[in-house]
C-alpha cells in the first residue's frame, strides 16, 4: 500500500512560502506597536510653506464665502498671524487684479440689503462703516439710493407690518414708526409713510392719521435724536 501523500495547500500543514532561491521568506520585521520598520522610518520634514501663500489661501477661503472688503480680509489675515507688510503686499495685487473691489462692494450691498432688508441710507451707513468701506465710497454707493426710494420703501413696509398689527390706532402708530426708525428711516419720512398707510387701512385708523401733525412729530423726534 503506498504511502499517504502529503497533505497540501492552505490547510495546518501547509509549507511556508520560499522565496525564489528556495529560501524561506523572510518575515518583515515589527517593531513596538506591530508596526514594521517601513512605518517607523522618519520622513524627511516638509519645508515651511511660504507666507505669502498661506495669505492668499485665506483670502480665497474668505471670498468663496461671500464678497469681502479690503479692512475685513485683512482683518482675517492678521487673526491668523500673517506679517501687515505680506497682508499689504497680496491684498495690494488684488486690488490690482479686481478681486478686491470696496466700490462695487459697496454699491451690491446698499442694493441688496435694501431690497432684502428694507434698510435706509442712515442704517446701510452704519454696516458699510463697520465692514471698512471708506466713507467717500460708501457715500457714492448710498447716493444711488434716492429719496423717493427711500419713501416708496418706507410705505411698503409700514403697510405690510399694519396688516398683522394689532391694538389702538395710537400704539400701532408708534409701533411701526419705530421699527422704521429702527430700520434707519428718518422722524419725517417714517411719520408720514405710516401716517399714509393708516389713512389706507379702515375708517377709524383714517380718522386717527387725520389728527397726525406729521411735520411737528418730526421736527419733535428729529429735536430728540440730536
Amino acid at each position: 500500500m503506498a504511502g499517504r501523500r502529503a497533505r497540501t495547500g492552505r490547510g495546518w500543514d501547509a509549507s511556508p512560502p520560499r522565496s525564489g532561491d528556495g529560501d524561506v521568506a523572510p518575515r518583515p520585521r515589527r517593531g513596538r506597536g506591530g508596526r514594521t520598520d517601513e512605518t517607523e522610518r522618519e520622513t524627511t520634514p516638509s519645508p515651511p510653506r511660504d507666507e505669502a501663500e498661506v495669505a492668499r489661501e485665506i483670502c480665497l477661503r474668505q471670498l468663496a464665502v461671500r464678497p469681502r472688503t479690503r479692512a475685513e480680509l485683512a482683518g482675517a489675515l492678521a487673526k491668523r498671524g500673517i506679517s501687515d507688510e505680506v497682508s499689504v503686499e497680496v491684498l495690494d495685487r488684488y486690488d490690482e487684479v479686481g478681486i478686491i473691489d470696496d466700490a462695487a462692494f459697496a454699491r451690491a450691498w446698499v442694493s441688496s440689503r435694501h431690497a432684502g432688508k428694507g434698510l435706509a441710507r442712515r442704517a446701510l451707513a452704519v454696516e458699510l462703516r463697520r465692514r471698512g468701506v471708506d466713507g467717500e465710497v460708501a457715500g457714492e454707493a448710498l447716493d444711488e439710493l434716492d429719496e423717493d426710494t427711500e419713501a416708496e420703501t418706507a410705505r411698503a413696509l409700514a403697510e405690510r407690518k399694519l396688516r398683522t398689527a394689532r391694538g389702538a390706532p395710537d400704539a400701532v402708530f408708534r409701533r411701526v414708526v419705530g421699527m422704521l426708525a429702527r430700520k434707519g428711516y428718518p422722524p419725517g419720512v417714517a411719520i408720514r409713510a405710516v401716517k399714509d398707510a393708516l389713512a389706507a387701512q379702515s375708517a377709524e385708523a383714517a380718522e386717527f392719521a387725520e389728527q397726525v401733525d406729521a411735520d411737528a412729530l418730526a421736527e419733535a423726534e428729529g429735536e430728540f435724536d440730536r
